[in-house]
C-alpha cells in the first residue's frame, strides 16, 4: 500500500461486490475494515450487521478520506441517515453512495426505502449505479447524474477458471433451477411453478431442480411458507421437481449449484439489480429475468412479464423455451471479468481520489 493511498470507510467493507471494487493487489486504496457490531474496538471476522461504520460517534473518531455507502442501512429511518450525513459534514468527508436498489428487496411497502433515497442521493457528493435505466430514474426522481460502472464479477476469478475448464456434460434435457432462499419480500416463486411445471412436463429430459432453505420449506422454520412448501413436495412426490431443502451454501457450494443448472430462473416482484444474475454470468449459466427492475440492462437474460397479468404464463414460457435454445447466453470468459475488474478499480480509484483532492487530505 503507497503512502498516499486513499482512505475509504466503506459500508460494508467485506462484501464480494465491495471486494472487486479494487485490483487483487490494490495500492491505490485503503479501505477500512468493518468493526465488528459486538465490539467495535475489533475487526468483524463474522456479520459486520449491523454496520458499526453508520453510527455518527464512529465517524467521528476515525480518520479517513472518503466514506462510500453500498448496503446495510435497510433499518435505518430517514432522519437516522440524515445524522449520518450530518456528521461527514461536520468531517468535511466525501459521500459517495452506489444505488444498488431503487425499489429495496426486503420491504413489502417502498414508503421508508425511497423516504432513505430521498436523504441520500441529494445528498451524496457523487452517485454510482450498475445500470444505464437505473441512471434514468435518479435523473428522473432527483435530477442527480449518477456513473454507471457495471457490476463486477461474483465468483472469483479462479473458481470461474476451474468452472470454465471442466469438461461439459453432455447428453441430457436441460436443467432449470429456481431458487427459494430465505423468501425476501420481493420474491414469489409460488406465481411461477405451474408454468415451470408444465414446460418441464412437456419437455424431454428437462429437470426443474428447486433448492430452498429450510427456514422457509420445514414447518418450524421462522419463515415457513405452507403453501409453497406443501406444492413443492407434492410435486417432489409425483416426480415433478429434483427438491433441495437445506440451509445456507457456502460459496463454493453455491457456484456449484449454478455451475450445474442450464436455466436459472429469478423469481422476483420487483427489484432494481442482481448479484445472483452475475453469479450465473460468471458459470455460463442462463438467466430467466422478470421485466421489473434493470435486470435487462444489467445483461443478456431473457424476460418475462412479471406485472400480474400474465396469469396464462405465456411470456415465462416463452422466455423458458428461449433459455434452453441458447446454453450459456450472457456467459462471460474469466478475461473478460479480469479486464473488467480493472476499469471498475480504475474508476473508483480515481473518484475516491478526486474528492480526497476536493477535501484537501491529498497532494497533487
Amino acid at each position: 500500500m503507497s503512502d498516499d493511498a486513499v482512505v475509504v470507510a466503506s459500508v460494508p467493507a467485506r462484501h464480494v461486490y465491495v471486494r472487486h471494487l479494487a485490483e487483487t493487489v490494490e495500492t491505490r486504496v485503503l479501505r477500512l475494515p468493518d468493526p465488528d457490531p459486538d465490539d467495535p474496538s475489533r475487526i468483524a471476522r463474522g456479520a459486520w450487521w449491523p454496520p458499526v461504520m453508520l453510527d455518527p460517534a464512529w465517524i467521528a473518531r476515525e480518520d479517513f478520506d472518503v466514506f462510500h455507502l453500498q448496503f446495510g442501512f435497510d433499518a435505518w429511518s430517514a432522519d437516522g441517515l440524515r445524522t449520518v450525513v450530518d456528521a461527514l459534514r461536520r468531517k468535511g468527508t466525501p459521500l459517495v453512495y452506489t444505488v444498488h436498489d431503487l425499489r429495496n428487496p426486503h420491504h413489502e411497502d417502498r414508503t421508508l426505502h425511497d423516504a432513505q433515497l430521498d436523504v441520500l442521493v441529494p445528498a451524496a457528493d457523487a452517485l454510482v449505479t450498475l445500470t444505464e435505466g437505473a441512471a434514468a430514474e435518479i435523473r428522473r426522481r432527483w435530477g442527480r447524474t449518477a456513473h454507471v460502472v457495471p457490476h463486477p464479477h461474483v465468483v472469483d476469478l479462479a473458481t470461474m477458471q476451474s468452472v470454465h475448464d471442466a469438461a461439459p456434460e453432455r447428453g441430457r434435457g436441460p436443467r432449470i433451477g429456481l431458487h427459494v432462499k430465505s423468501l425476501r419480500a420481493s420474491m414469489n416463486p409460488l406465481t411461477l411453478l405451474s408454468t415451470l411445471l408444465a414446460y418441464v412436463a412437456a419437455t424431454p429430459g428437462a429437470v426443474l431442480q428447486v433448492n430452498g432453505h429450510r427456514d422457509v420449506l420445514e414447518t418450524a422454520g421462522a419463515r415457513y411458507d405452507e403453501p409453497l412448501a406443501r406444492k413443492l413436495r407434492l410435486a417432489a412426490a409425483r416426480g415433478l421437481v429434483d427438491l433441495r431443502v437445506h440451509d445456507f451454501m457456502t460459496d463454493d457450494d453455491l457456484y456449484a449449484y449454478l455451475a450445474s443448472l442450464d436455466v436459472s430462473v429469478l423469481p422476483y416482484r420487483f427489484g432494481t439489480h442482481s448479484g445472483w444474475l452475475e453469479a450465473c454470468r460468471d458459470v455460463g449459466t442462463t438467466v430467466v429475468a422478470p421485466d421489473c427492475g434493470y435486470y435487462a440492462d444489467q445483461g443478456p437474460v431473457f424476460t418475462f412479464h412479471n406485472d400480474g397479468l400474465d396469469r396464462d404464463g405465456s411470456s415465462l414460457r416463452a422466455a423458458l423455451e428461449d433459455a434452453v435454445a441458447h446454453p450459456g447466453w450472457g456467459a462471460v470468459t474469466v478475461a473478460e471479468r479480469r479486464a473488467q475488474r480493472t476499469e471498475v478499480a480504475d474508476f473508483h480509484a480515481e473518484l475516491y481520489r478526486s474528492l480526497a483532492r476536493v477535501r484537501g487530505t491529498l497532494d497533487g
